[in-house]
């Protein structure tokens, strides 16, 4: 199989377009995917639909009301789980408590994540935006293996970013041992991970059927942004000083629904049959970053690098042989 290229195929949605959207009459009766970080944000939107559509959908949550007062509202099949991804026997339990259901995993979209948070550790002195990104996310996906690869045309989808564009890995320190925490370095850093780790894992588990995409979901604000004071929503020009949204803004970010979509699209659409390992934003592959592209636009080189992406994997490896 040849790599798919890094350039949109014109899908037919974009910018604006909703999970709604997506689904549109999409039967998804007797089909199972599971979705980290559903119960808030644009992880629910996902679930709203895939659930409305016919499908089962487990949420593994770290905290078991909030995700149950959550879906109190919803139709559709839904279940919760117990997990946090940032404890690893956590993450191990609940991967091996699916596996044994016998169940087939159509979809996993591992949506959850956090976003510049002050530093903190955890697992073996690991900084925790990179850990709970995505080592969770690497050892839940490695721990559904078996049901990912004994269901025909399964994805896997990780939240990446348009954050990607700060930095590529700290290969040297990815932890911050040894150089000063930057909380938008660190973040940059997860995102970056993320979409390394869909084109590695594309590339090892497509002769099994498994594809795997990266998403960046678009500006929205949703709980993501609980650690970010005002002063650095305006900074980033976000917000004014005064707290209300600046117009450009609100032409640019998203609502929760339209958040969800790319995501969904790179879950579903059999546009993309038999293709994976890319970057997709406003519901299509992402044009590859050139000389024109904006500030907060097109995939960098550096998440589109094979070389990065198995150094990024044997590294991680590494890190948890090591736990």
């Amino acid at each position: 199989m040849t790599q798919t290229q890094q350039k949109p195929i014109g899908s037919g949605f974009g910018h604006g377009s909703t999970v709604d959207d997506i689904i549109g009459d999409t039967d998804l009766s007797g089909k199972n995917y599971i979705v980290t970080g559903g119960y808030s944000g644009i992880g629910l939107e996902d679930v709203r639909v895939l659930a409305g559509a016919g499908a089962l959908v487990t949420i593994p949550a770290r905290d078991h009301n909030k995700a149950e007062a959550a879906f109190s509202v919803l139709p559709g099949k839904i279940e919760i789980a117990d997990m946090d991804l940032s404890d690893l026997a956590s993450v191990h339990k609940f991967a091996r408590e699916y596996t044994s259901t016998g169940r087939k995993l159509n979809g996993l979209i591992n949506n959850a994540g956090i976003m510049a948070c002050p530093l903190s550790r955890v697992g073996k002195n690991w900084e925790c935006q990179f850990a709970t990104c995505h080592i969770g996310h690497f050892e839940l996906t490695k721990g559904l293996e078996a049901a990912l690869k004994n269901t025909e045309n399964s994805r896997v989808i990780a939240l990446s970013s348009t954050a990607h564009i700060i930095t590529d890995i700290h290969w040297d320190d990815p932890h911050f041992h040894n150089h000063e925490y930057d909380k938008w370095q660190a973040y940059g850093q997860a995102k970056t991970a993320n979409a390394l780790f869909a084109l590695g894992l594309d590339r090892k588990w497509k002769a099994s059927g498994v594809r795997a995409f990266s998403v960046h979901p678009g500006g929205i604000f949703t709980p993501l942004q609980r650690h970010m004071s005002l002063d650095d929503m305006v900074a980033l020009g976000w917000k004014n000083t005064d707290g209300t949204v600046p117009k450009a803004v609100e032409a640019m970010f998203k609502s929760t629904a339209a958040g969800g979509a790319t995501a969904l699209w790179a879950a579903l659409s059999p546009q993309l049959n038999d293709m994976g390992g890319v970057f997709c934003e406003d519901c299509d592959i992402a044009q590859a970053a050139d000389e024109d592209s904006g500030r907060y636009q097109h995939a960098r080189e550096w998440i589109c690098d094979p070389a990065k992406a198995d150094r990024l994997w044997d590294m991680t490896e590494a890190m948890i042989a090591d736990a």
